[in-house]
Parts: C-alpha cells; sequence; structure tokens
C-alpha cells in the first residue's frame, strides 16, 4: 500500500492565507460533506473522481490536501488520483476531527464560500431587501413592480414568485434596464434563500441601474414562511434573442468595467490565456459566463460554460483549487466584468479576455470533459440484459451506480442502488443483494459505471457486465422501468437535500437554515482565512 504525506491544520491554513495554491477536498458524498466541512473544502466525491479530476483539477501536479471522517476514503481517493497522474497528494492530518481538535472552523451546507460571502456583502453593503408580506402587497396593489429570478431556470420552474421573471444572475445587469424601463419601476430579485438575491440585488446597485432596487429578503423559503403561494412550472423568462438596445448596452458595459477595475480585476487575452493553460507551474481555469445557449452555439476552444451567476454561487465547485487563476469570457463586455468584480471580492486572482473576435469562437456543443479509460468490463446491449433478466435461472443482478435521485425517478426493474464510494470490503452494501451468477452495472449513460464494475467484479468473484449506454439506451430501446426507493442498498447520502428544495418542507427546517445564514458572518471571523472585501 503507497503511503501518502500528511499536511496539518497549520500547513493548510497558512498555505490559504499566503494565497498559495492549494486543493483541499472533501472526498466523502455531498450530505456527509454538508454536515461540517472547513470553509475552503470542495466537496469531491471518491465515487465520481474519475469522472470530476481532469476538470476540476486540471494541473496534475497542483497541491492536493485529502480528508474524510474516518471512514477510509481519503486514501482510497488519493490511490485513484495517484493512477490518474496527480503527483503532490497529501491526507489531511487526522482527517475531520483533527482539522476540529487543531481549532479550525467547520461549516455546514454546501457552497458555503459563496454563501458566507453574500452574507458578508450585506453586512458591509446594506443591500436593499423587502419582507415577503411587503412585496405580497406590491403585487396585489398592482405597483408598478418588476420581480426578477436570479436562480437558473430549471429552479425557477420548480417554483417561483407569482409573476416573476427568469433572468438568472449574470444576465441581470445586462438584461434589468430592458425589463424596466421606466426608472419609476420598482425591481426586486430573488433567489430560494438568500444569496442570489443579495449578490443579484447588490449587482445592480453597482451598475447604477436608476430604479429602486430591493432582494426578496429571504427569497422562496420567506415568500413559503409568510405563507403566500408560490408558481410552478413557469416559463417567463428574459428574451435572450432579442436584440440589446445600444444605449442600455453603453450604459451596463461602462458600469461593469468601472466595477471590475475597482475590485482589481485584470485583462487578458484569447491567446495568452491559452498559453496560461498549458502552464504547468499555475492553475488557470476558463470559463464562458454567456448562457448555456450561447456557450453550445460557439465557445473558445478550451473554456467551460460556466453562467456567471451559478460561478459566483457554486465557485468551489467549479475551480475547486484555492489561489487558482480564473479567466473569463463573454461577447458584451457586462457578463464577464460582473462576475469577475465578484469573485475579485471572494479573494480570487481574476483575469477577462478583452477584443476576441468572432472568429475565435470555434469550438461548439456542450462542455466535453477529458476523462480517463476505465479497465475493460465485457458490455451488454439492452436487448442482451432484457433476456437475461427474463430468464429467472440466470440469476442475474442489476446494480445502479447513477445518482439517488435518477434511480428513484425511473430505472430498469429490479435493479438495486449502490453508492460507487460504497463498494469496498469495510462495507458490506453488496451483501444486501440478492444472490446472483452475474452482476451487471449501469447508470444513466454509462459514464460511470466502467469505473465501478471492476470493483465489483473484485469484491464479489462473480463475472460482472456492464450496460451499452446505460439505462438511458434501455429506455431508448423501449423496455419498461419501474420507480421508487425499493430496492436501495446504500443510504442516499449521494446529495445533501436543501432546505429551500420544493414546498413541502417543514417550517423548521426552513428556519433553521435561515438561521444559519445569519451566523455565517460570525463564522467567517472566526475562521479568519476568507480575504473578502467589498468596493
Amino acid at each position: 500500500m503507497k503511503s501518502y504525506s500528511v499536511r496539518t491544520y497549520e500547513d493548510v491554513r497558512e498555505a490559504l492565507l499566503a494565497r498559495r495554491e492549494i486543493a483541499l477536498l472533501d472526498v466523502r458524498e455531498e450530505d456527509p460533506h454538508a454536515q461540517a466541512h472547513p470553509l475552503f473544502a470542495a466537496n469531491f466525491p471518491l465515487s465520481k473522481i474519475e469522472l470530476d479530476a481532469y476538470t476540476r483539477l486540471p494541473r496534475r501536479d497542483v497541491p492536493i490536501v485529502l480528508f474524510d471522517a474516518g471512514e477510509g476514503l481519503a486514501t482510497r481517493a488519493a490511490d485513484k488520483l495517484t493512477s490518474l497522474g496527480y503527483t503532490r497528494i497529501a491526507l489531511l492530518a487526522g482527517g475531520l476531527d483533527g482539522w476540529i481538535r487543531a481549532g479550525g472552523e467547520v461549516f455546514r451546507d454546501v457552497n458555503v464560500p459563496s454563501k458566507a460571502f453574500g452574507e458578508f456583502v450585506e453586512a458591509q453593503r446594506h443591500t436593499p431587501s423587502l419582507s415577503a408580506e411587503a412585496v405580497g402587497i406590491l403585487l396585489e396593489n398592482g405597483d408598478d413592480v418588476v420581480v426578477l429570478d436570479a436562480r437558473r431556470f430549471d429552479e425557477y420552474q420548480t417554483m417561483n414568485i407569482p409573476g416573476s421573471i427568469s433572468v438568472p444572475g449574470a444576465e441581470l445587469v445586462l438584461r434589468a434596464r430592458a425589463l424596466a424601463p421606466d426608472p419609476k419601476t420598482r425591481v426586486i430579485v430573488n433567489c430560494a434563500g438568500r444569496t442570489r438575491s443579495i449578490i443579484g440585488t447588490q449587482s445592480l446597485v453597482n451598475a447604477g441601474l436608476p430604479n429602486p432596487v430591493a432582494a426578496l429578503r429571504n427569497g422562496t423559503i420567506g415568500w413559503t414562511l409568510a405563507g403566500q403561494t408560490l408558481e410552478h412550472g413557469s416559463s417567463r423568462r428574459f428574451d435572450a434573442e432579442a436584440g440589446l438596445d445600444q444605449t442600455n448596452l453603453a450604459a451596463s458595459r461602462t458600469a461593469a468595467r468601472a466595477l471590475a477595475d475597482r475590485a482589481g480585476v485584470q485583462r487578458t487575452t484569447l491567446d495568452e490565456a491559452a498559453r496560461w493553460a498549458s502552464d504547468p507551474s499555475r492553475t488557470t481555469y476558463r470559463f464562458d459566463v454567456r448562457t448555456p445557449a450561447e456557450y453550445e452555439r460557439a465557445h473558445a476552444p478550451g473554456f467551460q460554460g460556466a453562467p456567471g451567476g451559478q460561478l459566483v454561487q457554486e465557485t468551489d465547485m467549479f475551480a475547486p483549487v484555492r489561489g487558482a487563476r480564473v479567466v473569463l469570457f463573454d461577447d458584451d463586455g457586462v457578463r464577464a466584468n460582473m462576475t469577475a468584480s465578484w469573485l475579485a471580492q471572494m479573494n480570487i486572482d481574476v483575469y477577462v479576455i478583452d477584443d476576441a473576435a468572432g472568429q475565435q469562437l470555434t469550438a461548439s456543443g456542450p462542455w466535453r470533459s477529458t476523462k480517463p479509460e476505465p479497465a475493460h468490463t465485457p458490455a451488454l446491449s439492452a436487448e442482451e440484459l432484457a433476456a437475461l433478466l427474463a430468464d429467472p435461472s440466470s440469476r442475474t443482478v442489476v446494480i445502479d451506480v447513477t445518482s439517488s435521485a435518477n434511480h428513484v425517478k425511473a430505472h430498469i426493474p429490479g435493479a438495486h442502488w449502490i453508492v460507487r464510494s460504497r463498494l469496498s470490503n469495510e462495507v458490506d452494501d453488496l451483501g444486501a443483494l440478492p444472490d446472483a451468477k452475474r452482476y451487471v452495472v449501469t447508470c444513466a449513460t454509462n459514464a460511470l459505471a466502467p469505473f465501478a464494475a471492476p470493483e465489483v467484479a473484485s469484491l464479489t468473484g462473480k463475472p460482472v457486465h456492464v450496460l451499452e449506454g446505460g439505462t438511458s439506451a434501455w429506455i431508448s430501446a423501449g423496455f419498461l422501468t419501474e420507480s421508487g426507493d425499493a430496492r436501495l442498498a446504500s443510504p442516499r447520502i449521494d446529495r445533501y437535500r436543501r432546505p429551500y428544495e420544493g414546498t413541502d418542507n417543514a417550517r423548521e427546517a426552513m428556519n433553521a437554515y435561515l438561521e444559519w445564514e445569519y451566523g455565517l458572518v460570525a463564522q467567517l471571523d472566526r475562521d479568519g482565512t476568507h480575504g473578502f472585501f467589498v468596493v
């Protein structure tokens, strides 16, 4: 067994304060991660390392520090990262407990750096806000008001304030002048909780929107707690195809550039960013902050699609290497500068591309991450699997390693769900499955299954196959699926359920979430490593 070096709490803290590159990675699943972790610990589940590593850790010799809470996951993750070519891997001394014993602050929930930053901004700038009751009265009275929802469109469709329009975060400054052309129109910005409401509202204030602007205090959580009704399945959104008024665009562009300059954002070019990406001594992330549709039509090679609002909201997921260089692109002079102004205030070294020409956007389609080749496992077609399942004597057991949400929604009849990270000698989730002659491993698209299948074979000593094309191929072939959680061999720890998801959450959970957010600024003070500032 390979041994790994150990880095202490004091060592990691010193690196964070010095802004030296470090990837502090919590390799547990999302739910245990959300219960307690250091501020800048990015969730990097062992179960998906092969799918995420080359995108989220683009430099092979970046300093990496791994930890768990005593489950033995960190050493397994270190072995996998070593096999993928990473060379500077260490384990956190004592794991999560060691961090706590050394006096390290721990945080709950997910995307904590961004959420804590939002609370920091509000505390410093006193971002204007209105209660759900006050906004409800404005809408009931037919006042001159427009409500802009700063979340992703799919989140907006799940639940939204009645009459609101979907305008995801980075689009706000670019679109608000057209959506509220009368400067007397009141603009309300909301999200599910607080962060994107605060950042969106403060963006409009910072950009000099002439309208009165306020955040919906506590977002859809506040709306629900006030006993007010949400809409579901709405489709109102800004018109992405409509041309931008040149006067409005010029005003937004000037304000965004001024903010970026004040925040210390630096400038670069596509050619220089490409050279940086191959620099073995520094991690560089390259993000295109336009809408997904714009990105898929045409983008610069090597740039990952990361709509600006989500990049600010989920910075730890997109760029887990603290101290890395971040380069942003847009084609309007507004979205990248606005996004960069926030990242800079989060103590990130950020650059914006200047003077990119349309002919340089030579790539198209969704982001295609580079992945390692899995070890060979024999494959079965959907038709071959169906024939085996129809024959009880084949004793074929299907193992589904997709997300628990995907599995519960639709899976191959009889399939058992397992969290891949629990395929080990230490955890006997496989023991909950029926006796089998053969196992077939599947996931949604056959991305993860080929990496999990050799582990099943090693643990069981039985023949193992993967399903060609995954469960989506089974569905495309016309075979039936079933739904539900009757065959979960593992606990559903792969995803932390947010208190604001859906409308059936207990009032206590929502109130507790808000109380947690209110306390983040004090936690930042106790932690002391953030380096946040406001302009």
